[in-house]
């Protein structure tokens, strides 16, 4: 893979938080690649609930990048997420057209340094689990927790974070495994269940 991730830093991404949130330079990566492939429908997306004036689906959807943007370290990026996302729970549309304008031109910029990414063939991280691979493994994980098997649930929720979890659901999952070691196996399955939908 020839990508230099230092060239990004100067359209405000923070690498460090990007490593964080990841896990490593591979998954930061593949996540880096997929922000950017999600990227035409996010904006197919807020231009179609614009003019239909669905601050419903506005809020859903500016949640989303708003995650995704932390989660790769565009910090300010998804601050101005942030902020319409509370404009659009509050209804406020003036709000949103007031502030969409720079939002989208900040998304576009780092979209732009992104692009090399995007043109590559998809990059998958070594560790990292298709959907399918996940959606196995948690079912694995929900027997093991079933029948009270501390050790193999522990090796199971290791290998179930090698899914490319949004924060959310990566926060769950932390909770859960902090749960499995203090053998707390019924609030860890429903977290599980709670992650599962999620898995694509």
């Amino acid at each position: 893979m020839n990508f230099d991730l230092e060239s990004i830093t100067g359209a405000g991404i923070d690498l460090k938080t990007g490593f964080d949130y990841t896990g490593g330079q591979d998954r930061y990566v593949s996540a880096l690649q997929r922000y950017y492939k999600s990227s035409e429908s996010n904006m197919e997306k807020i231009r179609d609930f614009l003019n239909k004036e669905d601050t419903d689906n506005l809020e859903i959807l500016f949640h989303a990048i708003k995650s995704n943007s932390l989660m790769i370290g565009a910090l300010s990026l998804s601050d101005r997420f942030a902020l319409l996302e509370t404009s659009s729970r509050d209804g406020d549309l003036a709000a949103v057209n007031s502030n969409i304008k720079e939002t989208l031109d900040e998304y576009e910029k780092i979209l732009e340094v992104l692009k090399p990414l995007g043109e590559m063939e998809r990059l998958k991280a070594e560790g990292e689990l298709t959907g399918e691979e996940a959606k196995v493994t948690a079912d694995k994980l929900l027997a093991a927790l079933d029948d009270f098997s501390d050790d193999l649930a522990s090796e199971l929720i290791s290998k179930l974070a090698g899914y490319p979890f949004r924060i959310t659901q990566m926060n769950k999952l932390r909770k859960a495994a902090d749960l499995i070691n203090d053998f707390m196996y019924d609030d860890a399955a429903e977290l599980i269940e709670e992650i599962i939908p999620s898995i694509e």
